[in-house]
């Protein structure tokens, strides 16, 4: 087991720079990823696609923006207007592009020659699914289950590794009954846990809330904690009194449903669930608890995310 213990997550961001494990861009929490990192990234994708075989899920696969319409549905932006991402592109002729390139040639801003694309940038993986069921009409009697995997971005700049503007969340989405919804949250929460331990990796379970903006959001983050609608895993990474949020267990009653009108099959206002895993957050807790060198790692982590 790796236990040195450095002065800030800094310490460690530069650790895994020389190692030639994350890569720099110039931008705070955007980085290139090397080939071992993204092995270790692919044998947690394989864990978690194992782990939930059984639930008959659909596959999606999703780019990462969304429509701006359905973002400012999902009112993401009502509650994070701080971490959100909205994407502009030139729209001008040849005398804007002409006024553009010189505003580059001498320094200056030049955005204001953009114009809105109608493209957000996703925060979670799981926002497209919502209006996607809804187009689809009302819910099986069993509901929907869906597999989705996708870059998000946050605009959280930050020189901790564990802090990425853009980074991958795989996410199991449950749409259905109150009860389905409740039933596979602690599902997932138990599920998660052993994952977690066949990885060798220490950790809790802890009540949390989203980072809801400005004082309204204080009063959301509080009404979230008491009515216990997310637990996060946390690992202890680098400063281990600053444990890391490396997987979330979110139960969002009729949240998504009334803003989509996602209907089960008696037309109730459906009731939704999820599970994110940090893949990137996840693969940093491993690389600090078992040593830079993957192939160092203790026989049962590898066998956990390599063994076909």
């Amino acid at each position: 087991m790796h236990h040195e213990v450095v002065g800030s997550d800094t310490g460690y961001r530069q650790r895994l720079l020389e190692a030639g494990l994350l890569t720099e861009t110039g931008i705070d929490g955007l980085y290139g990823r090397s080939q071992r990192f993204e092995a270790v990234v692919d044998g947690l994708d394989a864990m978690i696609t194992a782990a939930g075989q059984d639930l008959d899920a659909e596959v999606l696969r999703f780019p990462p923006v969304l429509s701006q319409a359905d973002f400012e549905t999902s009112e993401y932006f009502n509650s994070c207007p701080d971490l959100s991402g909205t994407i502009h592109c030139f729209c001008g002729g040849e005398k804007e592009h002409r006024r553009a390139l010189q505003c580059i040639a001498d320094g200056q801003d030049w955005s204001h020659l953009q114009q809105p694309a109608g493209l957000a940038m996703a925060p979670a993986a799981c926002y497209p699914v919502y209006p996607l069921s809804a187009r689809r009409g009302p819910l099986p009697p069993g509901g929907r289950t869906f597999d989705v995997y996708s870059y998000c971005f946050r605009h959280e700049p930050s020189p901790e590794p564990t802090r990425m503007q853009l980074f991958r969340i795989r996410e199991y989405v449950r749409i259905g009954t109150p009860a389905q919804a409740v039933e596979f949250r602690q599902l997932w929460v138990e599920r998660g846990k052993r994952m977690v331990d066949r990885l060798g990796l220490p950790c809790e379970i802890a009540l949390a809330s989203d980072p809801f903006f400005g004082r309204a959001g204080k009063i959301a983050a509080q009404n979230q904690y008491a009515e216990a609608l997310k637990f996060e895993l946390r690992i202890p990474l680098a400063d281990t009194a600053n444990a890391v949020a490396c997987l979330s267990f979110n139960l969002h009653r009729d949240f998504f449903s009334q803003r989509w009108e996602l209907r089960s099959s008696d037309h109730a206002l459906a009731h939704s669930a999820c599970v994110g895993f940090g893949m990137e957050r996840i693969a940093l807790a491993l690389f600090w608890h078992h040593g830079l060198d993957i192939d160092a790692w203790p026989q049962p982590v590898r066998d956990a995310l390599w063994t076909p």
